[in-house]
Parts: C-alpha cells; sequence; structure tokens
C-alpha cells in the first residue's frame, strides 16, 4: 500500500493507542455499536455475522458496547490536535450516548449534522432515511474553507456495496472543507475503505485500521485502481 496510506489490521483500540496524543489532524469515522445487534435479531440490517461469546457479531465486523463507545470517544479525544475535529457517525438510537461520552472526554462544542442518504432505509414506523455526522471540537473551531454549506448532507446511500458502506462524495466534503494537504485522517473503522479512498485523491495522509479480512480485501481493491 502507499506510503501516504496506512491500513492496519488490528483492533480499534489497540490501533489508537500506537498514535501519538495530539498528532491527529481529523478523525472521520462509523463505529459499529451494540444497536446492530437489535437490528441483527428482527432480520432488518444486511449481510451480518452471528453472535460471538460475548453476544456481538462476528464475520465481516464486531460491534462495541457502551463502555468501549466512551474508551473510543476518550482515544479519539487524546490523538486528535487541538482545535481539530472529530466526525462521528451514528443513527437515533446512538446519538445521546454519542454526544454524552463526548462531553465527558473533554469535548469542547457539539453538533449533528445529517445525512439525508435520499433512499429509505430499513424498519418499521418512518423508515429510516437519515444518519447522523456529530460534529465534535477539541478547542476552537477550525472553520470549513466554506461558509455556505448547510448541515443537511444530501447524498443518495450505496446500494449493494460493502455493509454500512458511505458513499464517497459525503466523505469527500469533510476532507474537503476541513484539512489541507498532507495533513492526517484516522478511522479506527475503515470498513468498504471509503476514507483511505478519499484521502488518496486528495493527498492527505490517512492511518486507520480495521480487523475483517474482507474489509482489507474490499478497500484494497478500491485503492489500487489509483496507482
Amino acid at each position: 500500500m502507499n506510503n501516504t496510506i496506512e491500513l492496519n489490521k488490528k483492533c480499534a483500540f489497540a490501533f489508537l493507542e500506537t498514535l501519538e496524543g495530539n498528532s491527529v489532524d481529523m478523525v472521520f469515522t462509523d463505529p459499529p455499536y451494540w444497536t446492530l445487534n437489535k437490528w441483527r435479531n428482527v432480520g432488518t440490517t444486511t449481510r451480518l455475522g452471528g453472535n460471538s461469546d460475548k453476544d456481538k457479531q462476528t464475520g465481516w465486523f464486531e460491534t462495541i458496547d457502551s463502555e468501549e463507545l466512551w474508551q473510543l470517544m476518550c482515544e479519539l479525544y487524546r490523538v486528535l490536535k487541538k482545535d481539530r475535529h472529530c466526525f462521528i457517525m451514528c443513527d437515533g438510537q446512538t446519538l445521546k450516548w454519542v454526544l454524552g461520552y463526548a462531553e465527558e472526554a473533554g469535548f469542547s462544542y457539539f453538533k449533528p449534522l445529517i445525512w439525508d442518504k435520499v433512499s429509505l432505509g430499513m424498519g418499521y414506523h418512518f423508515r429510516s432515511r437519515h444518519e447522523f455526522i456529530v460534529m465534535l471540537d477539541k478547542g476552537k473551531n477550525r472553520k470549513p474553507k466554506s461558509l455556505s454549506i448547510p448541515d443537511i448532507f444530501e447524498v443518495p446511500m450505496i446500494k449493494g456495496g460493502y455493509p454500512t458502506e458511505k458513499p464517497q462524495g459525503l466523505i469527500d466534503i469533510f476532507i474537503d472543507q476541513f484539512t489541507e494537504e498532507n495533513e492526517v485522517v484516522v478511522d479506527p473503522f475503515f470498513g468498504s475503505g471509503t476514507v483511505p479512498l478519499s484521502c488518496k485523491q486528495k493527498n492527505r495522509i490517512f492511518k486507520g485500521s480495521d480487523i475483517s479480512d474482507e474489509s482489507h480485501r474490499y478497500s484494497e481493491s478500491r485503492l489500487n485502481t489509483l496507482f
């Protein structure tokens, strides 16, 4: 893999431990929350594995529980530089934990942004068409390059790709607006590889990890098309 793109095969916490404090210019990540287990049990989520002895999913990825989310927020705060941003994706069920733990971990400002996926997702009552992208500040706001961008992003969801794959057009907005060339972007759950792909195309340094073999195969096949 190109030396500006670092793909590790460690659990998120072991990977984050390798990073120095105050060394990262931006975090963008979509953790596999424990709430996915609920939807798997009722058959309304896609292509996920069975349960492990910790009552998590195996296969392509496992979930983190609420205690691990708290640990994650503390680590993301530690590695992020002052006056930089962490963007963490979540749904309505996990939003309260993300906001609460972020404040406890030390983040100074919180703004839930909305990704409008255009198409309806799964569910029963008022089927989901959006997810949250929570913007967290460590210190002061680093202003985006454009002040005309709204807090709702209307970008069609990916259908038939890697589970929970996010469209590159969505990720590109945040890479463009909040980082400069050769700055370091981190995703400890890189999944489909969309964040490293955006970083490679935009000359950012990417460091991330995922324990899934399938994630590495899928991500590397996408990245190899650029070399």
